[in-house]
């Protein structure tokens, strides 16, 4: 039996759309004598379509959509889809309205209904907002092949792998027990670095530990702040990578189940990155394209300071969206070193797209003067850089409404994770490109992406020279912050592994610092809930799975 995996990028919400992309899928699919098709969780209204689910009209569409896409495929394909059921017990139950479900298609009829057993409600996930958990083994039988059906976090559970449990039950264990033939798993798994290793490594653990060999389906494709990464695959009984799709790309790949073996053979294996750099690259220039095609923008601003963190954004939305597509404005004010504006221009010319200056030097002499009466009797400050800031954030927005760009922010993880950033200056924008790449990653993925392309595209002299945000003479991001590299694993143990001041201090680094980076980042948190939303590569990022209080005492 061939069997397809469609790696597909849905836009939440097109019913029609993500319809007739399973359609024209099916029927390439087809064309190959696939037998069934394999298409991602939710594939027909997109993942994660959050309170869309609250809209009834919303779910009666999806369903009519599900009904006449199963009179349209193919008569001799079955096919797999994702999508979202009616729980007619719940005003009995007290259960939640609504199934995360897969529905079998086949003959021009909905066969069956399979539902998710597992939901997940860490980090970015909130299934229990909308689904009832299904209950049951999902499986069902073709062409005397006994396939099991999990769902994305239903593959999720396996104690011998994790060693733990994090839910009641493990539906891997319960298909084995079942005696099904091979597994099959839909998911929507959002992008994190290293993540596809740890799939790998789980799924190939559960073929061997069950002896079933196991395909696993994702989609692609950036969805707001998530970015999902694709690189479906399946493994056989030994735990054998036997295919995998490309990463980041849409893709159709088919695999052969042999009856007699009752295992998978040996299919396409697309190559895995190179790199943790490269995987950020490819996540970062998918997330731009799809964020801004699917918002129905095409082009888009962004202030070039010469500093690495605009280099950087320019250079990567030069890769999703073509150089034409992107416009660069330098807002050099009485504080700017003329190196800044010689290497924003030298970037500018590197990527070749399209670069403006704007002095912001009279605009600061206007506020002076409006707001000299306040602020007489004080010294120059932190609202004075701030307004410099301010002046540029404008000066982008206004651009951005005038020409109908998109603006992008440019600020780094550290400085997000610190409040080194001005509300309404440079965190301006309708998506923060970086907000989720700390600054050490920021000049890691710089320099490769000068070795990648065997050139400079991001000037030397960007890179070696002192981060500073030119708004007082002299003045250099150390002025205010720990070095970056102390920083940046201050904030690692302190986001991510949920160490306290006293485990972090234990690790080497001064307690002045450390409590000072702890309550930097406790009063920012205000900063950060008006923040764009910023591109998620980490598993633990400042976006919707991110939810401190605002007002809190901060513990060490």
């Amino acid at each position: 039996m061939k069997i397809a995996i469609a790696q597909l990028n849905p836009i939440i919400g097109d019913l029609l759309g993500n319809s007739q992309t399973i359609l024209e899928t099916a029927q390439k699919a087809a064309s190959e004598n696939v037998r069934l098709l394999l298409t991602p969780e939710l594939s027909l209204c997109g993942y994660p379509p959050r309170d869309l689910l609250l809209n009834p009209s919303f779910i009666e569409a999806m369903d009519f959509t599900l009904q006449q896409l199963a009179k349209d495929l193919p008569a001799d394909l079955a096919v797999l889809v994702g999508t979202v059921v009616k729980n007619a017990d719940a005003h009995v139950t007290g259960g939640k309205n609504l199934f995360n479900s897969i529905a079998l298609l086949e003959s021009g009829q909905v066969k069956q209904y399979f539902h998710k057993r597992l939901l997940p409600t860490y980090d970015v996930f909130d299934e229990n907002r909308y689904f009832e958990p299904g209950l049951n083994a999902n499986y069902f039988i073709l062409d005397e092949i006994k396939i099991g059906l999990t769902i994305c976090e239903d593959l999720w559970n396996n104690e011998d792998f994790w060693g733990k449990r994090s839910y009641a039950v493990n539906p891997i264990a319960d298909l084995s027990n079942l005696g099904v033939d091979l597994i099959v798993n839909l998911s929507a798994s959002p992008y994190t670095v290293g993540k596809q290793k740890l799939r790998e490594a789980m799924l190939q653990h559960s073929a061997v530990n069950f002896k079933h060999p196991v395909i696993y389906t994702n989609q692609i494709g950036g969805n707001d702040d998530l970015i999902f990464d694709g690189r479906s695959f399946a493994v056989n009984q030994q735990g054998e990578i036997i295919c995998r799709a490309k990463g980041f790309k849409a893709d159709l790949v088919v695999v052969e189940f042999d009856e007699i073996q009752r295992d998978l053979q040996l299919g396409s294996v697309s190559p895995a990155d190179e790199s943790e750099d490269e995987e950020i690259w490819q996540a970062l220039v998918l997330g731009v394209k799809d964020y801004i095609q699917k918002c129905h923008f095409s082009k888009v601003v962004l202030g070039l300071s010469g500093g690495v963190d605009s280099a950087l954004v320019a250079a990567i939305a030069t890769a999703a969206l073509g150089k034409e597509n992107v416009f660069c404005v330098l807002m050099p004010s009485p504080y700017s070193s003329q190196h800044s504006i010689s290497d924003a221009l030298a970037l500018g010319e590197n990527l070749g797209i399209k670069t403006h200056i704007l002095p912001i030097g009279e605009l600061m002499q206007g506020f002076d003067h409006t707001l000299a009466d306040l602020f007489a009797g004080t010294e120059f400050g932190i609202a004075e850089e701030n307004i410099q800031s301010r002046i540029r954030g404008n000066l982008l927005m206004a651009i951005a409404n005038k020409f109908g760009h998109l603006l992008l922010s440019t600020g780094n993880k550290s400085e997000m994770a610190v409040g080194y950033c001005t509300l309404y200056g440079d965190m301006n924008g309708g998506l923060a490109v970086i907000a989720d790449v700390p600054k050490t990653r920021v000049y890691s993925l710089c320099h490769w992406l000068n070795a990648h392309n065997q050139t400079e595209i991001i000037p030397q002299n960007i890179l070696t020279k002192a981060p500073s945000a030119e708004l007082k003479p002299g003045q250099v991001d150390q002025d205010s912050l720990p070095a970056y590299e102390i920083l940046d694993d201050i904030l690692e143990r302190l986001i991510h592994n949920h160490q306290s001041a006293a485990q972090i201090v234990a690790a080497g680094h001064d307690s002045v610092i450390v409590n000072r980076v702890l309550q930097m980042v406790a009063r920012a948190e205000f900063k950060r809930r008006q923040a764009p939303p910023g591109l998620k590569i980490t598993d633990r990022a400042f976006g919707t799975g991110w939810r401190m209080p605002i007002a809190r005492v901060v513990s060490s």
